[in-house]
């Protein structure tokens, strides 16, 4: 991700802290922890005005959503009950949290997060390299020696192309050459982990969705929508109240137990295609992402297909 990027994400992430902030505070007491938010402020400050208003029209559109979602969000048992507003640390998505902003009370054991971004539907950007056992990492299965005997020799010619400054533009034959042969290596390691293991599929899911549930935020700038996307995976959002309970239904998703097939995408040599059961479906498109060719790739992975029952709402703005 770009830096320009990058501080546009954590501009619309502090634009829905502010919001959330004003919205609860209308409604019961609410505190912001400052220090969690200090690198997103900095990227809130660099962006003119005009730009900030799309963040706060964007974060203002979902969080009636939320509100319907969440009863415990606004429930209050009195001047000490504190809804808390924070940043997760890019290192908490490290360990497994993929969410971005937390929501917790303080009076009792409860919380949910929101995963944000800002006009890309991404699931995660995760490389290959020669030092990384992508296997052991998204599903705790090492990597067969037949994998790397396919991918080594590949990623020593880019080491010795990064040593020239060869840049990835003038390799004319760099999808034959580099991005087909890799994905190809990766099918077949994915398939063989699954035929061994057939528990995987869950694991794979966890590694891109992270080991809590969360809502996923999404701001589409040139619709002027908001797209709030449940996912429920163990049952943590949606919990009723004492007194009111949720109008917004968010049921329980499935996880996938299958693959029912991994290939290149049709006409495509740097794009693999996973369908799982339940729904699942998913794309892993490799690129470059630097200007000079570097013994890494990047996985650009998104979500072709949900289960039904992630419910998704598009939320206008106003």
């Amino acid at each position: 991700m770009s830096s320009k990027s990058n501080d546009q994400g954590r501009a619309f992430e502090y634009a829905c802290v502010i919001e959330l902030r004003d919205r609860i505070d209308d409604l019961r007491p609410v505190t912001i922890d400052e220090d969690s938010i200090s690198a997103a402020k900095r990227a809130w400050d660099l962006q003119d005005k005009q730009a900030q208003n799309v963040y706060l029209r964007a974060a203002g559109a979902f969080v009636d959503t939320l509100f319907d979602s969440e009863p415990l969000l606004l429930e209050c048992d009195g001047e000490n009950d504190i809804i808390i507003l924070s940043i997760n640390k890019d290192s908490d998505a490290e360990g497994g949290d993929v969410r971005d902003i937390v929501i917790t009370r303080n009076s009792i054991r409860w919380d949910i997060g929101l995963s944000m971004k800002h006009n890309h539907f991404a699931a995660k950007h995760s490389r290959l390299s020669p030092t990384i056992d992508f296997g052991k990492k998204w599903y705790g299965i090492p990597c067969d020696k037949s994998y790397w005997n396919e991918i080594l020799p590949l990623f020593d010619e880019l080491r010795q192309l990064k040593k020239d400054k060869v840049a990835w533009h003038d390799m004319p034959n760099k999808e034959d050459d580099v991005y087909y042969p890799i994905v190809n290596a990766f099918i077949q390691e994915l398939n063989r982990a699954y035929q061994n293991n057939p528990e995987i599929t869950e694991r794979l899911i966890s590694y891109l969705l992270g080991v809590r549930d969360f809502y996923k935020v999404v701001a589409v700038d040139r619709k002027r929508l908001t797209e709030f996307q449940a996912f429920n995976l163990r049952g943590e959002l949606n919990k009723d109240g004492k007194i009111k309970k949720a109008t917004l239904f968010i049921p329980t998703a499935d996880l996938p137990t299958e693959i029912i097939s991994l290939r290149f995408k049709p006409g495509s040599k740097s794009t693999a295609e996973l369908y799982l059961n339940n729904g699942w479906a998913l794309s892993f498109r490799i690129h470059n992402a630097s200007t000079i060719v570097e013994p890494s790739l990047k996985f650009d992975i998104q979500f072709l297909g949900v289960p039904t029952n992630i419910i998704t709402i598009n939320c206008s703005w106003k």
